[in-house]
């Protein structure tokens, strides 16, 4: 509410009835200052048609008027027909005080998306486990600490590191406890805690350049760029990243690597080239950060392990429920090497301001209770069924077309001739199907000589809902080229 200089005070109303902002003039007659702040509210579609008012009581008390001021106010209006009052109903905006039109020209209504979406990285929203999530937000909240509802602490709630390092170590063969597990929003924010800010984690000027994979995400590379970290790329192939060629850069020290399933030509590390970087981190003093960002989801065979479990001191390992559940939950985590941990704590500082301790104990009931295993097991199996319908819609009307990266994850890469990628982006786009191309991942310091370019289509086969589904890979399978 807004006070009215010179206002002539009231003894205190209960505050009862709906809040309403009016600004009223300093000077001038209280009843017709208030009659005509009512009028224009209504008269702009402020205060539509049906709603209801405070009390008088309540608004002279409000805007510090007096009581009969406001009473008259309203009466005056309800025999104008601005407002209706009813016995035991209390005072509502007329029905018939629609606002005035305005004069603009109205602005055509914008699509708020694309017809067809098959963008990667982005689960089925509407698959979010709400009942399950709401129960287990219940369970929390009935059990949390008094304490859970002040200051956060940075490292996370202990609730949650402690189910992480069980979970962690059952699902994804990592070697860890609750004490070198520090809670953060997300892939994104790690980065940020890692190398960007005050007191950067691993700065820059100590470790030298960050070696990545080829191909990968560009807000990953522009994020680091803007910390004013040198990026190495290493080419790829059918076996992931090349971690041979780090031997040819004395310098690094640290690689950023996606080792259950390369993003996004997809594949999982070879064997021997995970053995290979963990004898390079060691004898080069050097760590590698894992992000393991879409582990859970492998539909062919078991799924690959994390590399931390090779050796928990020279890997960082990186997690989160931005695929496993929903990015808006914004929640992930820090599996550190013990001597990181302090460091880490330090770059978040002495509360936590990103990740809600409420949060934090609804996620770590819903794994404790077993929630989040059923719901990732239950996603596992729709996912697989969107990537069986993918396949055979490919190869039904495009058998020509090779799709690969499927064995894993929430997205395929189908591989197009050279040149042609550019040209069915456009198709794509004219058909509104939100589709991305390989070359949007390649990083631009990749030489041909290094790693040709190939072209391609990202294909994320989890986005549209169930009903939408089919007519999005149709739309797809219609800008494929024919054969050559």
């Amino acid at each position: 509410m807004t006070e009215a200089p010179g206002a002539h005070p009231t003894e205190p109303a209960r505050p009862t009835g709906n809040d309403l902002h009016l600004d009223l003039p300093a000077t001038g007659g209280r009843r017709s200052a208030l009659m005509a702040a009512l009028r224009e509210a209504i008269r702009t579609g402020r205060l539509a048609p049906g709603t209801r008012l405070p009390p008088y009581r309540a608004l002279a008390a409000d805007l510090g008027l007096a009581r009969n001021t406001t009473a008259e106010a309203y009466a005056e209006l309800v025999a104008e027909g601005w407002l209706t009052a009813r016995q035991g109903s209390g005072t509502t905006v007329a029905e018939r005080a629609a606002p005035v039109r305005s004069d603009r020209v109205r602005r055509p209504i914008r699509r708020s998306g694309p017809v067809h979406d098959l963008r990667q990285g982005r689960p089925d929203a509407a698959a979010f486990p709400r009942t399950a999530w709401l129960a287990a937000a219940r369970r929390a909240l009935t059990a949390a600490p008094n304490e859970a509802f002040g200051p956060g602490d940075p490292q996370g709630r202990r609730e949650l590191r402690t189910v992480l390092a069980d979970y962690l170590a059952r699902a994804r063969g990592v070697r860890t406890d609750p004490d070198r597990i520090v809670v953060c929003s997300g892939f994104a924010h790690a980065l940020r805690l890692l190398f960007d800010g005050a007191a950067p984690v691993l700065p820059p000027a100590e470790q030298g350049p960050l070696a990545v994979e080829a191909y990968g995400l560009g807000f990953h590379r522009g994020l680091l760029a803007a910390a004013g970290v040198p990026a190495v790329p290493l080419p790829i192939d059918e076996q992931g990243a090349r971690v041979d060629e780090l031997a040819r850069h004395p310098d690094v020290r640290t690689v950023l690597l996606t080792p259950a399933h390369q993003f996004p030509t997809g594949g999982p590390l070879h064997a021997g080239r995970r053995a290979a970087v963990i004898d390079w981190a060691r004898g080069r003093g050097g760590l590698v950060l894992e992000d393991d960002y879409d582990g859970e989801f492998r539909y062919d065979r078991q799924p690959v392990g994390a590399v931390q479990g090779l050796d928990p001191d020279r890997v960082l390992y990186l997690g989160s429920t931005s695929k496993s559940l929903s990015p808006a939950l914004r929640l992930g985590w820090m599996v550190l090497p013990d001597h990181l941990v302090d460091r880490v704590l330090a770059a978040k500082g002495e509360r936590e301001a990103w990740a809600s301790a409420l949060d934090q104990l609804t996620l770590a009931e819903f794994i404790d209770s077993g929630g989040y295993d059923r719901h990732v097991r239950r996603m596992r199996r729709r996912y697989r069924d969107r990537r069986d319908q993918l396949v055979a819609a490919l190869a039904a009307n495009a058998p020509h077309v090779e799709v690969s990266g499927i064995a894993a994850g929430l997205h395929a890469v189908l591989r197009l001739a050279p040149g042609t990628e550019r040209s069915i982006l456009k198709a794509a786009a004219y058909r509104g199907l939100a589709v991305e191309g390989l070359a949007d991942y390649r990083h631009p310091a990749v030489t041909a000589a290094a790693m040709p370019a190939a072209d391609g289509l990202v294909v994320g086969y989890t986005t549209p809902p169930d009903h939408a589904y089919p007519a999005a890979l149709q739309a797809l399978c219609d800008i494929l080229p024919p054969p050559a």
